[in-house]
């Protein structure tokens, strides 16, 4: 299994940089252990309060990466501190990825405040979402009452929408996903305008348009 170590100090102090070097050494043991393929090892400096660091950035987007399947820490005080802390984990269980950390020799074992905080957050999202997709679907409901023609509107949007292939709305795709809604949503959304579309198509669709509008 692929793996990423992170390891993280507070400040720039001589001791701190010891304590760095210590924790990627104790991790690539870890990953031995383990048999995982460490792929990415990222370090910083940087107060565990701050969610702006370029290490933890950089550690989100690569578990984007369904090949990453573990990410090793010391602890999870590693990861952030306070809110910081909790939104960091939710992030990274939210893709599958499982914690490996020293201080468990193993697996990471959450508390039971951190397991229900995380619960928590994750009921509130998934409601989020519903009542997201409810305004949608009423909305897509009036529309069609009034008159639209989705079939003949979500075509063709002009020089800025993308490759169109298979009738593929792609610069629907792009209008909803700077709107916030993921591509299974947005999937889901086009499904009830009758695109038969998969999550994957439509983030293939979308990644090509910005990898063409890049060039």
């Amino acid at each position: 299994m692929k793996a990423i170590i992170y390891c993280r100090v507070s400040t720039t102090k001589e001791t701190q940089e010891t304590s760095l070097a210590r924790q990627e050494e104790e991790l690539c043991h870890l990953a031995d252990e383990y048999g995982f393929e460490v792929v990415n090892i990222i370090k910083e400096q940087a107060s565990g309060y701050d969610l702006e660091r370029d290490g933890i950035l950089e550690l989100l987007e690569l578990i984007k990466d369904k090949a990453i399947g573990t990410l090793l820490i010391q602890d999870e005080t590693r990861l952030g501190r306070g809110n910081a802390k909790v939104a960091i984990l939710h992030c990274i269980l939210k893709e599958n990825v499982k914690l490996y950390s020293i201080s468990h020799n193993g697996e990471l074992q959450l508390s039971e405040s951190d397991s229900m905080v995380l619960q928590i957050v994750s009921m509130v999202e998934e409601y989020q979402r519903k009542i997201h997709n409810i305004k949608i679907k009423r909305g897509m409901k009036r529309a069609v009452e009034h008159g639209y023609q989705p079939q003949q509107n979500l075509k063709n949007q002009g020089v800025h929408s993308g490759r169109d292939r298979k009738d593929m709305p792609v610069g629907e795709i792009v209008r909803l996903r700077n709107n916030g809604l993921t591509f299974s949503e947005i999937a889901a959304t086009l499904k009830g305008f009758g695109y038969n579309v998969s999550k994957a198509t439509v983030n293939r669709r979308y990644l090509e348009y910005i990898e063409s509008e890049e060039e």
